[in-house]
Parts: structure tokens; sequence; C-alpha cells
């Protein structure tokens, strides 16, 4: 199976000493690609730089979490708008808002949301976006902008069967992440995944957050990282009833649309596949 993680956040510090390990085990467990994360300037230049080194394989996206909306300037606004002009950065964003912790005040949220969905419109890349507690501004701003809009992502939904409807009614796709193998929290997801039609549907580890709580076995790290990203496929194909290379199928091809990502793997990564479909045989 070929997967794709549509939001991994590789150049946060807990991957400064291994990152390149933790690429190779994610291909070995197959995922062929990845979307790395931009959620601030410095992190937007670093997911740009750490795709250029693995063409082909990584992807950024460029773009202020909600958290750090307090920093967007225009000096921010024109970094992110030369960013979005490299071949590798596929999405804008993460942007949103988030009224858990309300780290930066709302209205500053708002209006940084609504300066990153102008980049979207004007570039006409996909938005890759956060929402937490806060689905009515969301929805609102997202509703005037969508008309203009290529395409977007709910990333890491975690919402209500309503909120989900909403997106999904306002011709947006639905990231699903580790959350839905949580049974403390993510419980409820598990009868609303169902409803989310081939071809609006993508799959994403959100690592190093977001582990899946059904490991087995258990991993001693409380680090999440892409290689994990079939325990969540496997989890939501359960929800689905559906097969897991069904859905791995229709995710990548889902992933691959509308991010623009080549269908060609880079030599080294077939080399990779090819040793581990040998080794699982070895095994067996």
């Amino acid at each position: 199976m070929e997967l794709i993680d549509i939001g991994a956040n590789l150049t946060h510090d807990s991957f400064a000493a291994d990152c390149d390990e933790v690429i190779h085990h994610a291909a070995q467990a197959g995922v062929v690609q990845m979307m790395i994360t931009g959620a601030d300037e410095s992190g937007s230049v670093a997911a740009a730089q750490l795709a250029q080194r693995h063409q082909g394989r990584l992807f950024g996206t460029a773009g202020m979490h909600p958290h750090h909306a307090a920093d967007y300037s225009s000096d921010v606004d024109s970094v992110f708008r030369e960013l979005v002009k490299l071949d590798w950065v596929k999405a804008v964003g993460e942007c949103g808002l988030d009224y858990f912790r309300d780290i930066s005040p709302r209205p500053v949220q708002r209006k940084a949301f609504e300066r990153q969905l102008e980049i979207a419109v004007d570039t006409q890349l996909p938005v890759f976006l956060h929402q937490r507690d806060a689905h009515e501004d969301f929805y609102a701003i997202l509703k005037e902008f969508r008309p203009q809009l290529k395409d977007a992502v709910v990333h890491c939904f975690t919402g209500t069967g309503d909120e989900m409807r909403a997106y999904l009614d306002l011709d947006c796709h639905i990231g699903i992440t580790g959350w839905i193998c949580d049974e403390r929290r993510g419980y409820h997801l598990k009868p609303l995944v169902e409803a989310i039609p081939a071809g609006r549907l993508m799959i994403e580890t959100d690592a190093p957050y977001l582990k899946p709580r059904n490991l087995r076995p258990k991993v001693k790290s409380h680090r999440n990282e892409p290689r994990w990203l079939p325990w969540i496929l496997g989890t939501i194909a359960a929800c689905r009833s559906e097969r897991p290379d069904r859905l791995a199928e229709h995710t990548t091809a889902t992933a691959r649309r509308f991010f623009d990502l080549p269908s060609e793997l880079p030599e080294w990564q077939l080399e990779i596949a090819s040793t581990a479909q040998s080794e699982i045989a070895a095994d067996s």
C-alpha cells in the first residue's frame, strides 16, 4: 500500500537529531510522500528547506498557526508569498482559528486567517486549515472565501457531525489523525468517518503529536511518527467497514490530486519499498 501523510511536523525540535531516520522508517512503512506543515515563519522556511532536500518525497506548506497569529505582519506575509512560489511548497497554511487557548487574541487570529486565505486565493493553491473551538467564526470566514479558493482541507478534524457536514457542504476535504485511535477523546469520530465520501477523506499523523493509543506492541516514546500512519488507516478502515488497501488507494489518490503531487516516486523510494517487501516476505 502507498500512503500519504498530509500533515507531519518534521521540523519540530523532537526530530532534530534523527529526522532522516524518521523519514526512512516512514518509507519502510509504506508512507511514500509527506506534507511537512509550516506553522509559523521560521517553521515554514524550514519545511520548504526540508522538502527541497527530499524532492518528490516531501513537500511543504507555508503559513501561520492561529497560536502565532500575533506575529503576523506584512513582512511575514511577503515571506509566505515567496515560499509558495517554490515548486515543492504545495499549500497555504496551517491557518485558521483556535479559541481553545486563545494564545493570540481572537480578532488578531481572524485577521491573520483572512490574510492567508487571500494568499491562497491569489496563488490558487489549496489551503491547509486548523479549527478548534471556533467553528462559528471559522465557518463564517471560510464560507466568504470558499468560492474563490481552489481547495481546502480541514486538517486534524475533531469536531461534531454538524461541523463536519458544514465543511463538506462547502466542498472541503477532511483530514483525520490518530485522534480517532484515542478511546478517551476520539470515540465520537468513529461513526462520523463513515459519512466522509471517498475523494474528500485524507489521513495524517500530525507528528510528533497525537500518537495512536492503539499501537501494538506499545511504544514507550510519546513522540508520534509518520511510520504509524498505517495504524490510523486501519482504525479508519474498520470504522468505515472498508478494506485497508481500498482506503489507502482512494485517500492516496485524493491527496495527490489535492496537493498536485507527482505519482512517480524517486528511485531510492522504490528501493526502500522493495527492500521492505522482501523483509516482510522473509518473516512470513
